[in-house]
């Protein structure tokens, strides 16, 4: 099967979407299937070129088996609307012109978060006449009213329409989890038709392991308990409650947190930290893929956050997946939902109220403080990883995706996967 995958983020890029397609796709290609990646220069999330990258209107290369074609875009830094969209609406007409020069594929798709993507996605798959599938990474436009990068107005009706338009035009929907199904379904889109895959990790990568030895001594986190939170510092990870947390611990000089990655709110965050005195909060610039394991070992437990809003309730942040990885017990600070059900499932952490500062000051100490609860939990954690190995989930799309090549995916939701 020759598989087209539009995403606008990828490897050198190392957030959620760009390892969840490469680490997924590196599955297919060694199950013997050809896969062409259309994605742009990455610059992710500061809107500057990564090293050894040109932004050109076509250059091509070879990931791990991967044929990987990137195009020109608008490039613009992960903050602000229009420049944004901007930087969004070059790459769905970029990336749906190359498309059209690609040997012609088995299946096109396009993943999220934002939906301009699936459009360029929409499109080639109607010039090409090949079916079209959505990934839903994200319900997008409804997340950026969540972290009030806009108001509800005219412009999110316009493209709350297109996006429905889009899931019904696809031959099938894959959704990142069951709560978005669950949306899709309440506005009309049949449950047939969607198939969930959830985020998951690469247990080839991840695997608990001792702190490293150089991060640790460059950093300073030895003989200090270390919080660690690791990802994109945007609008929607309420950041600066950890902040707020780290204050009402300050005098606990045996316990740090740790804020690895970039984003658009992590200057906002050195100065407050820096304008407060925090020194049990450490900044470290974000890592290349490869090191995020050793990023991770540097933690006795993994922070995943998001701000306190309904939106919210439906994401599963990768996250807690690669925590699991590691064995690192998990402290999850966002709104009960989907996500928090896995990890009560698990047993593998401990969920505490969203922007609630004192309840995530406690949560901490208490893990710090009870080497019996923080045992057992990073034990569970471990044990919990393998139902959510990234391999399993490569295996569920691409039997979806096989299943809409023979004209079935009005019914994918149905289709048994091999091995699960």
């Amino acid at each position: 099967m020759h598989i087209l995958f539009l995403t606008e983020n990828f490897p050198p890029e190392t957030n959620a979407a760009a390892t969840r397609v490469y680490e997924r796709a590196c599955y297919w290609v060694r199950w013997g299937h050809d896969v062409t990646i259309l994605t742009c220069a990455p610059n992710f999330p500061h809107g500057r070129l990564f090293d050894g990258y040109k932004n050109r209107w076509h250059q091509t290369e070879n990931m791990d088996g991967l044929r990987v074609v990137r195009v020109k875009t608008y490039i613009a830094v992960n903050r602000g609307t229009l420049r944004r969209t901007l930087d969004f609406a070059s790459f769905m007409i970029m990336s749906a012109g190359a498309g059209l020069f690609e040997k012609r594929p088995d299946v096109i798709v396009s993943t999220s978060p934002q939906f301009f993507a699936a459009v360029g996605g929409w499109m080639l798959g109607m010039l090409r006449r090949v079916p079209f599938v959505f990934e839903l990474g994200d319900l997008w436009p409804a997340s950026i009213v969540a972290v009030g990068a806009m108001r509800e107005n005219l412009i999110i009706r316009m493209l709350e329409k297109v996006e429905l338009f889009l899931y019904r035009r696809s031959e099938a929907v894959i959704a990142l989890t069951h709560a978005f199904k669950t949306n899709l379904v309440a506005r009309g889109i049949p449950a047939e038709k969607i198939a969930v895959v959830m985020n998951g990790v690469d247990l080839w990568r991840y695997g608990a392991r001792s702190p490293d030895t150089e991060l640790s001594e460059a950093l300073g986190t030895k003989d200090r308990f270390i919080v660690g939170y690791v990802g994109t510092h945007g609008m929607a990870h309420g950041l600066m409650n950890v902040l707020d947390t780290a204050t009402l611990l300050r005098e606990r000089t045996d316990i740090a947190f740790l804020l690895a990655g970039a984003g658009a709110e992590r200057d906002a965050l050195m100065f407050e930290a820096e304008t407060r005195g925090l020194e049990n909060v450490i900044f470290m610039e974000p890592q290349p893929k490869d090191m995020m394991p050793a990023v991770w070992s540097l933690c006795q437990v993994a922070l995943v956050h998001l701000r306190d809003s309904p939106a919210f309730e439906d994401v599963i942040p990768s996250k807690m997946f690669e925590a699991m990885g590691m064995g690192l017990p998990i402290i999850l600070a966002l709104p009960s939902g989907e996500a928090s059900d896995i990890l009560d499932a698990d047993s593998a952490g401990i969920h505490v109220p969203p922007e609630d500062p004192t309840a995530l000051a406690a949560a901490v100490t208490r893990i710090t403080d009870e080497p019996d609860l923080y045992h057992s939990l990073r034990a569970q954690s471990l044990a919990a990883a393998p139902s959510h190995s990234r391999e399993i989930q490569a295996k569920h799309m691409i039997t979806a995706l096989k299943a809409v090549i023979k004209g079935k995916g009005d019914r994918v939701a149905e289709i048994p996967v091999p091995g699960l």
